[in-house]
């Protein structure tokens, strides 16, 4: 599974993407829980998932709970906003 970073994420982490094997369907917080185990910076920057959206292949999800798989791509991003 392809996992990608940006703004103000991929600066916390030190990288732009990472990649993952997952055996099974699970959710994107399970993701998020896998990858706050590897290291400070990313219990950093998703500490407080509120902060926090997602795309999977590219569409935005509402949920974290959305189920995903390990050929999917899942981008993580801050709240954007224009002006």
């Amino acid at each position: 599974m392809k996992i990608l970073y940006f703004a103000k994420i991929k600066e916390i982490i030190g990288k732009s993407e990472d990649l993952i094997n997952i055996d099974e369907q699970t959710t994107v917080k399970k993701i998020v829980e896998k990858l706050k185990l590897i290291d400070e910076s990313y219990k950093l920057a998703f500490k407080d998932l509120k902060n926090v959206k997602c795309s999977v292949n590219c569409n935005y999800i509402n949920s974290f709970q959305t189920k995903v798989t390990n050929n999917d791509e899942i981008a993580f991003f801050p709240p954007v906003t224009g002006g």
